[in-house]
C-alpha cells in the first residue's frame, strides 16, 4: 500500500464526490458488498491521461442515473498514478466537474500495476460483475478487430437488467 494515500480518504466537497484509494485486493473484496437491490455491477476503468475515457465518462454517469434504480451499481476506477499528486488532483477535479456522485476508486497500487491486475493493455475498459463479484463480461480495446462503444456497454446492461431477477 502506498503510504501517501493509506491514511487519506480523498473527499471532494462539491456534490459529495469521493475518490477513495483502494488496493486491487480491497477493490475485489468490495465488489461483494452490495445493497439487496444490486443486480449488476459495472466498473469503468479510466484515467485523466486518457481522452477517450474522459469523453465517454458522461455516458457512465447517465447510466448510473437511468439504470441505478433498476439494480445497476456503477463504480469508476482511476488508473492514475496514486503517487503523482498532480494526477490525483486532476482526477478529483474531473470527478467533481463530472458530478460523479458514484463510487470512485483510485487504484492504490504502483503505477502501471492496474493494467496487469485487470488484465488489459489499454483503457477505457468496462467490466461487469454479478453481486457476488464474479466477472460476467468485459469490454476492452485489446482486440483491434473487436472494439466497443459505450452504447454497447449500455445495451448489455439494459438487456441484463431486463431479464427476470433470479432472487
Amino acid at each position: 500500500m502506498l503510504p501517501l494515500l493509506v491514511s487519506l480518504a480523498i473527499l471532494c466537497a462539491e456534490n459529495d464526490v469521493r475518490l477513495s484509494p483502494l488496493t486491487y485486493d480491497q477493490f475485489r473484496a468490495s465488489l461483494a458488498k452490495n445493497e439487496p437491490t444490486t443486480r449488476l455491477i459495472m466498473v469503468d476503468a479510466w484515467a485523466t491521461y486518457c481522452p477517450p475515457c474522459k469523453e465517454n465518462f458522461p455516458h457512465v454517469i447517465q447510466m448510473h442515473h437511468e439504470l441505478g434504480p433498476k439494480g445497476l451499481r456503477v463504480i469508476s476506477i482511476s488508473f492514475d498514478d496514486p503517487e503523482d499528486s498532480s494526477a490525483v488532483a486532476q482526477a478529483r477535479k474531473f470527478l467533481v466537474d463530472s458530478k460523479a456522485v458514484i463510487e470512485n476508486i483510485l487504484l492504490n497500487e504502483e503505477n502501471g500495476v492496474a493494467y496487469e491486475k485487470f488484465d488489459v493493455n489499454a483503457i477505457p475498459a468496462v467490466f461487469f460483475y454479478d453481486p457476488s463479484g464474479r466477472e460476467l463480461k468485459r469490454f476492452t480495446l485489446d482486440d483491434p478487430n473487436n472494439q466497443f462503444t459505450y452504447d454497447d456497454v449500455e445495451r448489455f446492461a439494459r438487456e441484463f437488467l431486463a431479464r427476470p431477477s433470479a432472487r
